[in-house]
């Protein structure tokens, strides 16, 4: 049974949607709630969990399902990330706070060595998946180890992506902005790719799912980030609740459209099931 969609213009938009909702929805429970990173990185990777648990368990693809895991690994990706690299520095505080949440405030390893951390971690994973000798096309998954392979790749590849977009926003003088417009340029390039007969579709895929990421910290930096900073001071509530409707909107699209693709192959199956029995009575 497929249990992971088809790659489609509308599975990246839906991709784009649910990173920059994990980016405002993290920073809402880390920062504006004031929970902190550790205490919401444990909190969500819990809730990681309970949704991977759940789409493991469905028997075919179902969009709400998969969709929900990946905003959870990208929500779980933002906090893992800000934990591993930030401090309790002034600069990585809302205004007037002093202290976020209980706990340890961050590692403070920095953007480059979380990031180096981050892709040595995915790099194993890609290794152990090669060797397992399972598919790297996604559509073509269908063992229980293939999609947990998958999900670990997902999880620490979101979180590298958080990575790279908090060090574009935030370290490379780019600006939320800037650094939007620099991945957005990167993924452009990787479609014009797709047309090189030598350069394989599943490594764009890989590369897009970890771009995709950084497109989306920028983006959610650039809606909720005070105008001071250079974003737009929307807000993280405001900006979380604008993206969750749009998301779900697009998870309720997908899933009508999953039901009217496998309902003529459904009606099919039981018309064959009904010839068979008559010609078996005949």
């Amino acid at each position: 049974m497929k249990k992971l969609p088809e790659v489609t213009l509308a599975f990246w938009i839906m991709k784009i949607a649910a990173t920059t909702l994990g980016e405002t929805a993290g920073d809402l429970f880390s920062q504006t709630l004031k929970l902190g990173y550790f205490l919401t990185t444990i909190a969500l990777f819990l809730v990681f969990v309970v949704t991977l648990v759940i789409q493991l368990r469905a028997s075919r693809y179902n969009p709400f399902f998969y969709w929900t895991v990946i905003l959870s690994t990208s929500m779980a990706g933002t906090t893992m990330s800000d934990f591993m690299n930030r401090d309790a520095s002034a600069k990585y505080l809302s205004d007037g706070a002093t202290r976020l949440g209980w706990g340890p405030q961050g590692l403070g390893l920095g953007y480059p060595e979380g990031a180096a951390i981050l892709i040595s971690i995915l790099l194993l994973i890609f290794l152990g998946w090669k060797l397992s000798g399972m598919t790297f096309q996604i559509t073509e998954i269908v063992t229980f180890r293939g999609e947990a392979l998958f999900w670990s790749a997902i999880l620490v590849s979101n979180t590298l992506g958080t990575s790279m977009g908090d060090f574009l926003s935030d370290s490379s003088g780019l600006g939320y902005l800037g650094g939007a417009a620099l991945v957005t340029g990167l993924l452009l390039v990787l479609v014009a790719l797709m047309r090189v007969p030598a350069v394989p579709n599943v490594l764009l895929f890989w590369i897009a799912f970890v771009l995709t990421r950084p497109l989306g910290a920028t983006a959610g930096d650039l809606l909720t980030k005070p105008v001071a900073k250079g974003g737009l001071n929307l807000g993280t509530a405001g900006s979380s609740a604008v993206l969750l409707a749009v998301l779900f909107g697009l998870m309720a699209y997908a899933h009508l459209k999953e039901r009217r693709a496998t309902a003529p192959a459904f009606a099919d199956g039981e018309t064959e099931a009904v010839r068979r029995e008559e010609a078996g009575r005949r």
